[in-house]
């Protein structure tokens, strides 16, 4: 099979309408639009969501629950992701360099997913207590970057 060969099916590709060309054409004088009413003026718009008349959809359902504006996006590590990565000291740079982390957001939390058997020094914004105390029982340390960014 060649790429240059490939043609769509029979029937699949129309000509495109041609609208006001004459009235020879079929497409001429309204160009389809109809002889009056809303839709047949130039510069007809429509209003985003209309339904003829009808109380749209957005506004026929209900609106519920809440969006705290101010909620705080944390980038997430378990620790058992520690136990493979080269070195051992980890800070937020270092994550973002290593690709452990896409983006920091407010900053890094620590959560204690995993096992660890080395030890390694851990700086982040956050971590959960069990984080912490599989750090400190492989032998190393959790410090804390004071208050998260934001």
């Amino acid at each position: 099979m060649n790429l240059s060969g490939l043609k769509p099916p029979a029937g699949q590709k129309h000509a495109r309408k041609r609208i006001g060309r004459g009235m020879g054409s079929g497409r001429g004088k309204t160009s389809g639009r109809g002889a009056k009413g809303q839709h047949s003026v130039s510069g007809f718009r429509r209003m985003r969501g209309f339904e003829g008349g009808q109380m749209p959809l957005h506004r026929r359902l209900p609106k519920r629950g809440f969006t705290n504006i101010f909620k705080k996006r944390y980038a997430i590590v378990n620790v058992g992701r520690f136990q493979n990565l080269p070195g051992d000291a980890f800070g937020p740079e270092q994550l973002l360099a290593l690709g452990v982390v896409k983006k920091l957001g407010d900053g890094l939390k620590v959560l204690g997913a995993g096992e660890l058997s080395r030890p390694i020094t851990v700086r982040a914004h956050l971590f959960s207590a069990s984080a912490k105390e599989k750090i400190q029982a492989a032998g190393g340390s959790a410090e804390p970057l004071g208050a998260p960014a934001g």
